[in-house]
Parts: structure tokens; sequence; C-alpha cells
């Protein structure tokens, strides 16, 4: 009776995310929001509590974690991620510093205390890969010159986790000092082994993994991933951080091959993910703090979009790139709700969980949104206010107004030509 029960009820789960999922497609943005509402739905204090499903529904939830990070880490080679952190480590320097710190202040000034400030600085901090990813094909920018600036943000956003979630994960403990300090050279010494070993013998293990079989393939990977992120998480290290360093040792075909196998599991699990998190999260809890989940979206879209524009303009990419890199940054998902979900396990505060749910799904919509509009809208408020300056438009900005345009075509064009080297 209990099997049939919690097969009902997984069952039910899966296909409401299914229909989830078609809605968002056809509405073109984020299936993520949807998935969340959904565990809402389906949590306490929602409208259809689960029961005999939830365990199994964390299992899940893990899984697709593992699953997240490992396809995230397909997507780099060991050699990218040297090359990124020779050349883009300022910009993560002040995408931590204009994104964690909005986080930090606000948990502060609420007066959650400094553990909770360090969990909420980690959640306003990391932006979304997947809903970016996303975001990047279904837009056409995936060969832009700013997509790499993009890329690389990401990138160093996803080793900084290598040292954050051990910290967060001692700090959430109560552990001493000491065994903190211990906890985070663990998990260092072992990021560190694992790309080592990603960079020197990346190709080893992918020929030891390769195979013409698609089954004995996916098998492989798959265990492969889950037994490195099951050490991972016994060392303190993280799961999801095993899982990533997984991905980035694999190359070649043997990555594009297990990137095809493991789409539709990661889609699956991921989603599950998203439910889980909503079922803990009790949608009466979220009203009390809407307005600062909001306040702190606000501010934090405005400093994704000022750190994509620096990261950007660092790299000689043209203004009208820069706006597109910084609004392509503002969408937070999968790592804020990891780092929340850590801390919502802890318990360490009851309005913590609730706040990064209502913080995610606001910008989780918001982040397609300012991906596809904030260089139209900086372009158009730039020529508003140097034509009220009597100043002339700027052709590299790609602003030209009509009315001021008193140059013929081959003129134009020779501008445009002039300019080329510095647009997207």
């Amino acid at each position: 009776m209990h099997s049939a029960v919690l097969l009902i009820e997984f069952g039910a789960i899966i296909l409401a995310l299914g229909l989830l999922g078609r809605i968002a497609g056809r509405l073109r943005f984020s299936p993520i929001p949807l998935y969340l509402l959904a565990g809402l739905a389906f949590g306490e204090g929602g409208l259809l509590p689960l029961g005999a499903s939830e365990e199994f529904v964390a299992i899940g939830a893990e899984i697709g974690v593992i699953l997240l990070l490992l396809m995230l880490g397909l997507e780099y080679t060991a050699s990218d991620l040297v090359s990124n952190l020779k050349t883009q480590y300022p910009a993560g320097a002040v995408d931590f510093a204009l994104n964690a710190l909005p986080g930090a202040a606000a948990a502060l000034l609420m007066g959650w205390g400094p553990v909770a400030a360090v969990v909420l600085g980690g959640v306003t901090w990391i932006s979304s890969s997947g809903v970016i990813a996303k975001v990047l094909g279904d837009l056409g920018r995936v060969g832009n010159r700013e997509t790499p600036v993009v890329l690389s943000v990401l990138v160093l956003e996803d080793l900084a986790m290598a040292v954050y979630l051990p910290i967060i994960t001692a700090l959430l403990a109560g552990v001493s000092l000491a065994a903190g300090s211990a906890t985070l050279a663990i998990a260092l010494g072992v990021a560190g082994l694992v790309l080592f070993v990603a960079v020197r013998y990346g190709r080893v293990i992918s020929r030891f993994v390769s195979s013409d079989d698609p089954e004995k393939l996916l098998l492989v990977v798959l265990g492969l991933t889950i037994l490195v992120a099951g050490i991972a998480q016994e060392l303190q290290v993280s799961a999801a951080v095993g899982a990533f360093l997984v991905g980035i040792a694999l190359s070649g075909e043997v990555a594009e091959g297990a990137h095809t196998l493991l789409s539709p599991l990661r889609d699956l699990f991921a989603a599950v993910f998203f439910v889980f998190f909503g079922l803990h999260t009790d949608p009466a809890s979220i009203v009390p703090v809407l307005v600062p989940a909001l306040a702190l979206a606000v501010v934090t879209a405005g400093t994704k979009i000022a750190t994509g524009y620096w990261a950007a303009k660092r790299a000689g990419v043209g203004v009208k790139g820069r706006w597109r890199a910084g609004g392509t940054l503002v969408a937070r998902g999968e790592f804020s709700i990891v780092i929340a979900g850590l801390a919502v396990t802890a318990g360490v505060e009851p309005s913590l969980g609730p706040l990064a749910t209502a913080y995610v799904l606001i910008l989780v919509v918001i982040g397609p949104l300012t991906a596809r509009f904030t260089e139209p809208i900086a372009a158009r408020v730039t020529a508003h206010l140097r034509e009220r300056r009597g100043q002339p438009p700027l052709v590299e900005s790609g602003i030209v107004l009509p009315e001021q345009s008193t140059s013929s075509p081959g003129a134009a064009e020779s501008a445009e030509a002039k300019h080329s080297s510095t647009r997207e």
C-alpha cells in the first residue's frame, strides 16, 4: 500500500512538471519558477501536501544537484579553466564585492547574525549557469563577442564554490575554528588534486570512460560522477563541486556523448530538486519577506549588470555587448537554492528559506527579460541624454537617431566599419 501511494504521488509530480515545462516553453521563459511554485503547492501549507514520496523526492533532488554541476563541468575543459583563472580573476573579485556584500549587509540589517549573512551573501552572489546558458541559446548569442566574458564569470563563480561551500558547511555545523580550518584545507586539497588530475590526465580519464555503446558510456559516467560526489561529500568538499570537477576531467567525444545522454536525466532530476526546495517552504512564510526579497532583487540586479558591463569593458567588448553581458548575468537559480537549502536544513534562520525562494523566483523571471532588454533600454536612455545635451549620437554603442543622421548612407557605412573592431 505504501509503495502504491509513493508511485501515485511521484508520478503525479513528474506529470505536473512535464506540463509546467510545456507551459514555460510556450511562454519562452525558464521553467524554474514554475517548479518552485509546484513545490510550494505540494509542500507544508500547500494545496496538496505530500506524505509517502517526500524521502524519495529528497534523494532525487540530491541527484539533481550532482547532474546540474556535472553537465556544467562538461561545458569546459581543464585548460579553459586555467586560462580563465589567469586572465579573468579581477572580474571574479569585482563580482564577489558587488553582489555578495549586499546580501550579507541585508542579513545583518535584519538582525539574522553573521552565519546567516555569509549564507545570504552566497545566495545573492552566484548567477544561474543553467538559466543563463538557456537564455544565450534562446537569444542566439552563443557566438557573440561578450559571451566568453559571461562564461568566464560563471566559471569563476563555480570554482569559488569549491572554497565557499566547505566554509559554509563548517559554519552551519557550528564546528570550531581549528576543525573548520582543517575542513577547508581538506576541501581545497581535494579540489586542487582533482583539478590537477583533470589538467594532467584528462585525456587518460576520457579514454578510460570512452565507449561506442551509449548504454555503457551512460553507466560509467553516471556511476563515476555519483561515486566521486559521494567521496567529496564525505571529505566535506560538497558533492556538487565533486561532480563539477568530474565534468571538467572529461573532454572531447566523451564529453559530447555524455552531455547528449545525460541531458534528459539532468532535466528530470533538476526539476525534482527545485520542487524539493519548494516542499520545505511554507507559502505563508513568503509574504512577510516579499518586500525585502524584492528590494534585494532590484539592488543585486543592478550590481550584476554593473559587473558584466565592467568585465566586458575590460575585455575590449563594445558598449552594446557590455550592456548585454550585464543583463545576461542577472538570473539566479540552482546554486542560490543549494546554498539556502543547506541553511534551511541546518535550521539557521526560519525566514532565510522563504526569502531565498522569493528572491530566486523574482530574478529567475526577471533574468531573461534583462538579458533581452537591458541593451536597447540603455541605448535609448543614452541617446536621449546625448540629444538633450546637443551631442552627436554614438555609432559604437549602436545609437543612431534618424532625425540627427544627416550623412550619406556611404558615410554611415564607413562609420560602422570604422568602429567594427570595438563592437560586438
